[in-house]
């Protein structure tokens, strides 16, 4: 027998994910004809609303959820002409590239044969687009489509809204990395940390170093190109997502050894292990050299302001115990092994100072009081986060949360319920603003290409809507949910169940 205890939770139809700011739904409903229905650009228009358009064209009239139990509950009255047009009213020129500050705001009015969809940017836009796709489902006897009338303002509760994939220690084809930021913008998650290299191996296929991928990837074709990774970023782009780096200094660099740069790690070895190597060697000049040269080339090939820059479970047991090291420390009056993290960590922020990169760090450079600039992002990723959040938050830094949002902790069950109980906005500090938001986190030491889809999702769009929406209740969300699965499985993305059995109709 089962050992959980699971119901079927009765979907909803044409129901927004994650939860719109405000929504005002009408008993009227408008019918739709693939054939005879279109976007009229009556504003600024440019190629990613192009492409979205026609994206989204193809979108609504996919094959969708026929529900009769829960439309059966609904008085349907239909005007007597269908729904033709979606005016899309672009008020700014097109942006080059989504960031930080990027509006993503957006207002919605359904009301007759010719709705409008506005916002000020191109990113409100897209957004914008996702919930109207939403809207859009079938009738009662599922031949078709129909949109509810309905007004919505919509924008989201943080600017910082991200999913992390680790692909060091799986690789993923480019094909899952963009299945990836389709997923994630159908729920409107606005960032792709792309962790991308590791201790287990470099896929970054660097031009200043190309022996760093040769000899550090798992193979030859394992390996992202610079191509590649242009075709992401594009992928990226046009769906209103940011792509931030990640390369991990000075631990978790064990597969950059053979880089052609023989002083970079720091030799701990001894009689048991010969070639045991530790975090980066901080008192090696020609270090800093390489890593300048590198995070030039990332800041050329990447376009975000950002830059991850890792620096957590730094192993300086190596550091302390090399007399090599030691002397350094004296001559330089370094008295202590977290005084040279810190010179380490000055060496690096004025590298990405000279690069006019926007630094993110893991919590233990703060944790261990390593001297941080002050524009240093720090991302918090341990249990007891609330402690810490506050202590950044008062130190003056930004701050991005991921603690509780590890999905590659599978649980039996509906664990997405657990993410709702996270949420950085519940903070008592008067430094609120300086929260980002925060990022769910995808690690792959027992993921890959095969599982990360279903492993990812719905829970990643739990924690879309806790950054997303202004008001939090998972229990009527789980009937959503449901819906949104069923939508994210039409789409080609294997969502697995929320909620335990149920049954998705095509």
């Amino acid at each position: 027998m089962s050992l959980v205890n699971s119901s079927n939770i009765k979907m909803t139809n044409g129901q927004v994910w994650p939860k719109p700011r405000l929504q005002h739904s009408y008993d009227q409903y408008l019918k739709l004809k693939p054939d005879n229905f279109h976007f009229q650009v009556t504003g600024y228009s440019c190629d990613i609303l192009d492409i979205q358009l026609k994206r989204y064209k193809r979108m609504l009239f996919l094959k969708a959820i026929n529900n009769n139990e829960y439309l059966n509950s609904l008085s349907m009255n239909f005007t007597n002409e269908p729904m033709k047009m979606l005016n899309v009213l672009l008020l700014n020129p097109c942006e080059d590239y989504p960031s930080l500050n990027m509006d993503e705001k957006y207002e919605i009015s359904i009301n007759d044969t010719n709705g409008i969809l506005l916002a000020n940017s191109i990113w409100g836009i897209l957004r914008g687009l996702e919930t109207f796709s939403q809207l859009v489902t079938l009738d009662k006897d599922g031949s078709t489509f129909v949109i509810r009338c309905t007004s919505i303002t919509d924008y989201p509760k943080f600017s910082h809204r991200g999913f992390l994939l680790d692909t060091s220690r799986h690789f993923y084809p480019v094909k899952s990395i963009l299945d990836t930021l389709d997923a994630m913008s159908y729920s409107k998650l606005n960032v792709f940390h792309w962790h991308i290299v590791d201790d287990h191996s470099f896929p970054f296929q660097s031009r200043a170093f190309p022996n760093l991928s040769k000899k550090g990837a798992y193979g030859h074709s394992a390996i992202y190109t610079i191509n590649d990774v242009k075709l992401i970023i594009e992928h990226a782009k046009i769906l209103g997502i940011r792509v931030i780096p990640e390369f991990d200094t000075p631990g978790h660099a064990s597969s950059w050894r053979l880089g052609g740069i023989p002083s970079l790690l720091i030799n701990c070895s001894n009689n048991i292990d010969p070639n045991n190597f530790g975090p980066i060697d901080p008192t090696v000049q020609e270090n800093y050299d390489f890593i300048r040269t590198l995070f030039t080339e990332v800041g050329e090939v990447f376009k975000d302001q950002y830059l991850h820059l890792g620096g957590d479970e730094v192993v300086t047991a190596c550091w302390s115990n090399d007399k090599r090291v030691q002397a350094f420390m004296q001559n330089n009056n370094i008295s202590n092994i977290t005084e040279l993290e810190s010179y380490y960590f000055k060496n690096i922020f004025n590298i990405t100072r000279t690069l006019e990169t926007v630094p993110i760090v893991w919590e233990e450079v703060f944790d261990e009081n390593i001297r941080l600039d002050p524009n240093v992002v720090v991302q918090i990723w341990k249990n007891d986060f609330n402690e810490t959040l506050q202590k950044v938050l008062e130190s003056g830094h930004p701050v991005l949360l991921s603690s509780c949002w590890y999905l590659n902790y599978i649980q039996y069950g509906a664990n997405w319920m657990n993410y709702y109980s996270c949420d950085p906005s519940n903070t008592t500090t008067n430094r609120s603003d300086l929260i980002l938001g925060g990022e769910a986190c995808m690690w792959s030491e027992f993921v890959d290409d095969t599982n990360v889809l279903p492993f990812s999702w719905p829970s990643g769009c739990a924690v879309a809507e806790v950054l997303w929406s202004h008001v939090l209740n998972k229990t009527e969300a789980a009937a959503r949910l449901e819906e949104h699965v069923c939508r994210m499985k039409r789409r080609g993305i294997p969502a697995r169940p929320a909620n335990g059995p149920n049954y998705c109709s095509y």
